[in-house]
């Protein structure tokens, strides 16, 4: 979402040296995110940066593996196969993608591409990890997809809006798409979370079910 931003002009276009200030006013302006709660988010961002005490970050120091970056990502390969978790990978969310059945996104289908991503990465890459830290982020960058670009009561969002901003790392303004009429808060991603996790709450067979949907090798270990 950041890089979105940054091609939309609402952050540096070059991603150099963001401030608080200006990572919660583009938050806000472009998504309604409350500028308290933007400023919290630039808080986990600036850890990202390696030079002690920095008051900034750069969109380059967030994809350094395991800190916010993680595996199992929706739509980037793993560090391990090749060491750019950056790009956009069409293979890694095409597999993403294939849980999202019809026109609209619901929850179930969200939490099923997540773990179905938890499996494929255990599953193929010898040096998978995935801190509390990177695990929160996994949920939470499911759980934004639907608040900011959904409908967060019913917990729905328009497949076609997701695709657009994951392929083309712009907002869907094209297809219609405007922001929360009312400001998202922290406890509203806590909340969308929440109601992910309770759809992943599934056993190992249930797992490997799973992959059998996806047409991916079914039976293999999952943690």
């Amino acid at each position: 979402m950041l890089n979105t931003l940054a091609n939309h002009g609402y952050l540096p276009h070059d991603g150099k040296d963001i401030t608080r200030n200006r990572t919660a006013c583009a938050l806000n302006t472009a998504l309604n995110i409350s500028v308290e709660f933007g400023k919290f988010l630039f808080d986990f961002a600036v850890m990202t940066n390696p030079t002690p005490n920095a008051t900034t970050f750069s969109l380059d120091h967030l994809i350094r593996h395991n800190i916010l970056e993680h595996d199992a990502s929706l739509s980037r390969a793993d560090f391990y196969f090749g060491g750019d978790a950056h790009s956009f990978n069409q293979t890694v969310f095409d597999e993403t993608r294939s849980y999202w059945k019809g026109p609209i996104i619901n929850l179930q289908m969200a939490a099923d591409s997540r773990l179905a991503r938890l499996i494929t990465s255990n599953a193929t890459n010898p040096n998978y990890t995935l801190s509390d830290l990177g695990s929160t982020f996994s949920i939470g960058e499911t759980a934004a997809y639907i608040l900011m670009l959904g409908n967060p009561k019913s917990g729905t969002v328009r497949k076609a809006l997701v695709e657009y901003l994951f392929e083309n790392e712009r907002l869907p303004t094209k297809l219609g798409w405007v922001p929360s009429p009312t400001a998202i808060g922290q406890s509203d991603l806590s909340s969308m979370m929440e109601r992910v996790v309770n759809k992943t709450g599934v056993t190992p067979e249930e797992a490997a079910k799973i992959l059998k949907r996806a047409d991916l090798h079914s039976g293999q270990a999952f943690v």
